[in-house]
């Protein structure tokens, strides 16, 4: 694939390189688009890779190389987000059949890019681990949202959610951390447990607090600590969180690198942790 790192990199012009006599080009082009106007509502594209040498504002032009010209390069009508690097593989991706392998993009701002033989090899995937109710978890609400505002665009990151329903833990005999989750069980925050045998659903922390209240009664547990947990095993690269704010930052859980972030983190720290962890994943894959 060769899509362009900053679409600054990318010239336009409606002059051919075999109709160029000055062997001199803008320092930031390291590609060219080319416009042949067929007809009055028909342009063929071109698009090349310039070689070029020099230190100046405009550079001594080494060697072109054509990358793809005419049935094989469409350009796309709409206006996107051309800094959503995610959006522009899967629309390429969705347009190249038959002799097509490039897509020309515009922007909001009439900059252009493109992106010739799309592949998903580039996109980051990272699994959005968390628990619900309520609904939609908090984590989930927070990094979607932030992708929403394109943030991680030019990241090529895709998100997926492994989020753990505790209300099939619910039950009479069930403890549950906190009220707030609207779960029906009993609660460590504001009640009290009388008999034994109850279900804790909880953390080390919760254990903690629960042997404390209730130091004479007998429990089972399952674990929904992201570091321990009885019901989750990260398959991916991941983003979580932990009520324990040294927890917090890089991790290795089940071979599996991650980033947790503190149970009440800000958007910074969160968008903050996708980045370094996203970063990283690309730099060891080139």
């Amino acid at each position: 694939m060769i899509f362009p790192d900053e679409y600054k990199c990318v010239g336009v012009t409606g002059i051919s390189p075999d109709e160029v006599h000055e062997d001199i080009i803008y320092f930031l082009s390291d590609y060219m688009i080319v416009e042949d106007k067929i007809s009055e509502s028909e342009i063929e594209y071109s698009v090349y890779h310039v070689n070029k040498k020099g230190t100046d504002l405009l550079r001594e032009i080494e060697s072109i190389e054509l990358i793809s010209s005419k049935e094989q390069v469409i350009k796309y009508e709409l206006q996107l987000n051309i800094k959503d690097r995610t959006l522009l593989i899967d629309t390429a991706m969705e347009l190249c059949k038959g002799d097509v392998n490039t897509v020309i993009f515009t922007g909001v701002d009439n900059h252009v890019t493109f992106v010739h033989s799309p592949s998903l090899s580039e996109v980051v995937e990272i699994e959005i681990v968390d628990v619900i109710p309520p609904v939609p978890s908090w984590l989930s609400h927070v990094v979607r949202r932030l992708e929403t505002s394109g943030i991680f665009g030019d990241l090529g990151v895709r998100f997926t959610e492994n989020v753990i329903d505790l209300s099939q833990f619910e039950g009479e005999n069930t403890v549950f951390p906190c009220s707030c989750s609207g779960l029906k069980g009993k609660f460590l925050d504001c009640d009290t447990v009388m008999e034994d045998g109850v279900l804790l659903v909880g953390c080390e922390i919760s254990k903690k607090l629960f042997e404390t209240r209730f130091p004479d009664i007998s429990y089972s547990m399952v674990n929904i600590c992201p570091f321990k947990s009885d019901i989750f095993k990260p398959t991916k690269p991941f983003i979580t969180r932990c009520c324990r704010s040294e927890k917090s930052g890089r991790v290795t859980i089940n071979d599996v690198e991650g980033a947790v972030v503190h149970w009440g983190a800000s958007e910074y720290f969160v968008s903050e942790a996708v980045r370094d962890l996203a970063l990283d994943i690309v730099k060891k894959r080139a």
